[in-house]
């Protein structure tokens, strides 16, 4: 890649609601590379999902368990590497915002 690319989540290039309470926004920002900023809002919960994670957390917190009983909370600043099967509940009275590295 030799040119310099400028996207906004302002005007993202793909938008999903896979829930009422969930919100995905996709940024193609060059040879197959997104990034991603997931917004889930309070009281959400997402079971058993297919994709591993590579993500940080802009702002909420949120609860993952995992299949075979590890459990673990995220919260704002953090970096996180979260695999597949897991289940998902936000913890917060505010949305849990995050972006995400499509790998």
């Amino acid at each position: 890649m030799n040119t310099i690319v400028k996207k906004s989540f302002a005007s993202p290039d793909e938008v999903y609601h896979p829930k009422e309470t969930m919100k995905l926004e996709i940024l193609n920002v060059g040879e197959g590379l997104k990034l991603q900023r997931n917004t889930a809002q309070p009281g959400y919960h997402g079971e058993d999902c297919p994709y591993d994670h590579m993500l940080y957390v802009v702002s909420g917190k949120f609860h993952v368990r995992m299949p075979g009983g590890d459990e673990i909370e995220f919260g704002p600043g953090e970096v996180g590497v979260i695999p597949a099967g897991h289940d998902l509940r936000v913890t917060s009275n505010e949305p849990a915002v995050w972006l995400e590295i499509k790998h």
